[in-house]
């Protein structure tokens, strides 16, 4: 499918106006639709030396990376699955290189540091710090639901009713939670509906959008898994929470760490390839308490349908199970603090995923650590020296936001424009000289807009609902001492009447803490229309 009009047109301007020799080049790129080269273009922030000519470039590079409808060559899909095959590769690698050390008496309640070389007495710290941050493994959890989909439940039949009108699915290790699953309201309402659990192999495999250039690939796992799995991700999160990493608001702090580590140079910010697929389980095995792995053993999936066939999995778990982003963020926490000892307190190192930073001055010892451990430090996302420091979506030079906009979707609808424009806007950081630069392409894609909604401009703070502008343009009213703004937002819903399931499933939906009014909930992605509308904002 070739590169619509629109998007060609719009992305010749911002290459025009940044005019650079890197947006020449994209440009030239664009113009004879060579989409692979495009796709590819690369960036290195330690070649410069100032904030604006960085971030210029960097914008020329990035517009079109991660486009989903960029026609380049890449067999998307392939490639997760190749990627899939090299991580179970490199997973089997690490089993292998860290079996040694479980059977060498780690894993012993009497095991004596002092008799054993530098690498046992470094893993034994980072397993009393892991051990330290979970404490007490609960017996009992709340099992909780997600949004997404499941093994048994698939496309948009995703809904707390509609999981809970199937016949739950689990893997066989993970029967024991049968016996807390059969006290609650969803176990009673397939009681009365007659689904009975069932027993199967492992997760599935299948992938999501990711850049122009490859898919994600993620697991889907069974229905009763992942309700265990969320709850004891929720565990692990209150752990960490206690020990100063607070995953509810871990991007906004990366954030503001970056920015202040590429002032100062103090702080390393490192990112990992494929973080959560290298996680090996003789890892996990070597160091969380015994307790913990065996708990969260039982839950995983050991095996992942893939291309038509069951495949033994040599990784603990991937995207898709319920308590991975956490599993990986402690583990990550733990290699770290283990090589920072004035760390220890929670002081210069911090984990949100496999987003890491650490002071610059152990940079080296981590990344050995991690190397040690089977992990691939990212070399283009990782900043150890120099003006440069990213994190979580935080991209910094010289304390200045140089994060480059990134269109992803066309933007065939006015919601999907006002993005583009605030997305445009927001690159900018209110900052002249780039505005100026990207001020014709701006103008270029409001005039998309009916004119009704061009008009629509408000502040930051109500996100896409409005065109990002001075506040002397905002469309505004007053009644009754109210300032009031119009707005283009989402008008009318899809949703899923509950006339057509259980009354134990409803009952088990409400208690479940999804609101039932009216007989109908919310569907996914239930947007069907916008519309102006007016919002109070004082």
């Amino acid at each position: 499918m070739p590169l619509s009009q629109p998007v060609k047109t719009l992305a010749t301007e911002i290459f025009s106006g940044l005019a650079t020799p890197r947006s020449l080049t994209a440009e030239i790129l664009l113009r004879y639709g060579e989409w692979d080269q495009l796709a590819t273009l690369a960036i290195d922030p330690n070649h410069y030396r100032s904030s604006e000519a960085y971030w210029a470039d960097a914008q020329a590079t990035s517009l079109l990376k991660k486009y989903e409808d960029l026609p380049t060559s890449f067999d998307k899909k392939k490639v997760a699955e190749d990627l899939f095959i090299l991580c179970e590769r490199q997973c089997l690698r690490t089993n292998r290189h860290l079996y040694p050390y479980i059977n060498d008496g780690l894993l012993s309640r009497d095991f004596d540091p002092q008799n054993y070389s530098d690498v046992h007495r470094y893993i034994w710290r980072v397993r009393k710090i892991i051990a330290d941050i979970l404490g007490p493994c609960p017996d009992l959890v709340e099992g909780r639901f997600g949004p997404g989909a499941t093994f048994g439940d698939k496309g948009t039949l995703t809904t707390i009713p509609d999981k809970m009108s199937s016949a739950p699915t689990f893997t066989s290790d993970a029967w024991p939670f049968l016996v807390p699953w059969s006290g609650t309201m969803w176990a009673s309402a397939c009681v009365v509906i007659g689904k009975v659990p069932k027993s199967v192999p492992g997760n599935r495999f299948t992938t999501v959008p990711k850049d122009s250039t490859r898919d994600r690939g993620i697991a889907i796992e069974p229905s009763l898994n992942v309700f265990y799995q969320l709850a004891y991700g929720k565990v692990i999160r209150d752990r960490l929470r206690r020990w100063g990493i607070n995953l509810n608001e871990g991007q906004d702090i990366h954030r503001a760490l970056a920015r202040e580590a590429s002032r100062k140079g103090h702080l390393a910010t490192l990112d990992l390839n494929n973080a959560s697929d290298t996680v090996s389980r003789n890892l996990v095995k070597l160091l969380l308490p015994r307790r913990w792995f065996s708990l969260l053993d039982s839950l995983r999936s050991k095996k992942t349908f893939f291309k038509d066939q069951w495949h033994l999995l040599e990784k603990f778990s991937s995207m898709g199970n319920g308590f991975t982003f956490e599993l990986e963020t402690l583990i990550f926490l733990g290699i770290c603090l283990g090589a920072c000892p004035e760390g220890v307190a929670g002081i210069d190192v911090f984990a949100f995923g496999d987003d890491i930073i650490i002071p610059s001055n152990r940079s080296k010892d981590v990344i050995s650590a991690l190397n040690f451990f089977g992990m691939t430090v990212n070399k283009g996302k990782s900043f150890t020296d120099g003006l440069f420091r990213e994190s979580c979506g935080g991209d910094f030079f010289r304390g200045n936001r140089v994060r480059p906009y990134y269109l992803k979707k066309n933007p065939d609808q006015p919601h999907k424009v006002i993005s583009v424009l605030n997305g445009l806007r927001a690159s900018c950081s209110e900052n002249e000289y780039r505005w100026l630069s990207i001020y014709p392409s701006w103008n270029f894609a409001l005039k998309w807009l009916p004119t009704n909604v061009r008009r629509l401009r408000g502040p930051l703070a109500l996100g896409d609902i409005v065109i990002h502008d001075e506040q002397r343009r905002w469309v505004s009213s007053w009644r009754d001492g109210i300032r009031r703004l119009k707005t283009y937002q989402p008008s009318k819903f899809q949703f899923v009447d509950l006339k057509g399931f259980s009354p134990d499933v409803v009952l088990a939906t409400a208690v479940y803490g999804m609101p039932v009014g009216a007989g109908q909930i919310l569907a996914r992605d239930p947007v069907l229309d916008y519309s102006i509308q007016e919002v109070c904002y004082s």
